[in-house]
């Protein structure tokens, strides 16, 4: 009686090791499972160009980075998405938004990334209880609105010109505790 409850034991031990080891797979990062994870994550995390958001009526006065900030303003105005007030009184610009603007105010959102790549990741490392790694990968932007796409808005607003021109290398950390690789 023993041989066989020590048998079954064995053959109970011996099948819960082959489904441990078939569960470290999926620890394993693979350009696929990284892939998902960072589309998943990218699908929620849209593009602002101003990130904090901006209250409005929004104004520019003389000083420092005035011109800049007014070139800013200028071609979200071309755009459609400001109205331009000038009191020369107080020297300031005031700005409004429009119809437009006050559907993608406060932060003016132009479109979400998407991974082209998976072009490299480091060696997995246990941090606490999770393994993380370190992924290089290309993304290029989707759902980017009309608005986004002049010329006056690429040239005011680089960072925004610059993801818009093609995929952009980036690289981001992920981490897994068995349910999948995730941007932590």
């Amino acid at each position: 009686m023993d041989i066989v409850r020590g048998a079954k034991w064995m053959i109970a031990a011996c099948i819960c090791a082959a489904l441990l080891a078939g569960c470290s797979s999926d620890l394993k990062p693979t350009n696929a499972k990284l892939e998902k994870g960072l589309n998943d994550y990218l699908a929620d995390h849209s593009e602002c160009l101003y990130p904090r958001g901006m209250s409005f009526p929004y104004e520019v006065s003389p000083g420092p980075g005035s011109k800049a900030e007014e070139k800013r303003m200028d071609a979200m105005k071309a755009a459609g998405l400001l109205n331009e007030l000038k009191d020369l009184d107080m020297h300031v610009e005031r700005y409004t938004l429009t119809t437009l603007g006050q559907r993608v105010a406060p932060r003016f959102c132009y479109g979400h990334k998407e991974v082209t790549s998976v072009d490299s990741f480091t060696p997995p490392v246990k941090q606490g209880n999770v393994l993380q790694t370190t992924v290089t990968f290309h993304a290029d932007m989707h759902d980017v609105p009309i608005w986004a796409r002049t010329k006056e808005m690429t040239d005011a607003f680089p960072d925004m010109g610059a993801n818009l021109s093609g995929p952009q290398p980036s690289q981001i950390v992920m981490a897994t505790a068995g349910v999948g690789w995730q941007v932590r």
